[in-house]
């Protein structure tokens, strides 16, 4: 299906920020990195959430493979929250952020987060309710529009997976791995004096 308009500038604005976070780690040194416990600390909780994302995310693209555009999907991860694919994926950017051993990415990228997922949810919420009405109106009164409660939760016994949508929706969490590589690779040229480090960062 062809991608609308708000969600090419979505992902425009979304990789041009990423390229700009990218540049920055190549030039940049965390100042935590200097005291191994505290920035041993941060690496291990932006681990800790990117596993957490990468499972979320995974779990799901399993309830809304091949049903996305056709069917509102209110079970699974979708009946503790109406948008926890947006909720795990800010798990796993901070959790990206954090690995960097630094606070001030983490903290850039949720003010990213914070200034423009909530205009793509509020025009996703829109196209849900022109196309499923009285139905999505009940669901956004019982399901928390982005922080799961997980009391909520509703699973079928069984659930049928299309997997050739699913195994492509696969790779879209190995962005968390790689943006974690790319980040431990910085730091390893950094310390071998490939790269200059211009300015450090809290």
């Amino acid at each position: 299906m062809p991608k609308s308009g708000s969600r090419k500038y979505r992902i425009f604005i979304s990789k041009l920020f990423a390229v700009v976070l990218i540049c920055l780690l190549m030039f940049s040194e965390g100042k935590w990195e200097l005291n191994e416990l505290y920035g041993g600390i941060l690496f291990l909780v932006g681990v800790i959430l990117i596993g957490f994302a990468t499972v979320g995310r995974l779990w799901c693209a399993v309830f809304i493979a091949g049903y996305k555009n056709n069917t509102l999907v209110t079970t699974g991860p979708y009946s503790i929250s109406r948008n926890p694919l947006y909720f795990f994926s800010l798990l796993g950017a901070v959790g990206v952020g954090l690995t960097t051993e630094t606070i001030t990415v983490p903290i850039l990228i949720a003010i990213f987060f914070g200034i423009l997922y909530p205009f793509v949810i509020l025009s996703e919420q829109k196209k849900l309710l022109s196309l499923h009405k009285d139905v999505f109106t009940e669901y956004c009164k019982t399901t928390p529009a982005f922080f799961p409660s997980c009391k909520l939760l509703k699973e079928p016994e069984e659930y049928t997976v299309k997997p050739v949508i699913f195994r492509k929706a696969m790779f879209s969490v190995l962005w968390f791995v790689w943006l974690l590589g790319l980040a431990e690779f910085s730091e390893a040229l950094h310390e071998a004096g490939i790269l200059p480090t211009l300015f450090k960062m809290y």
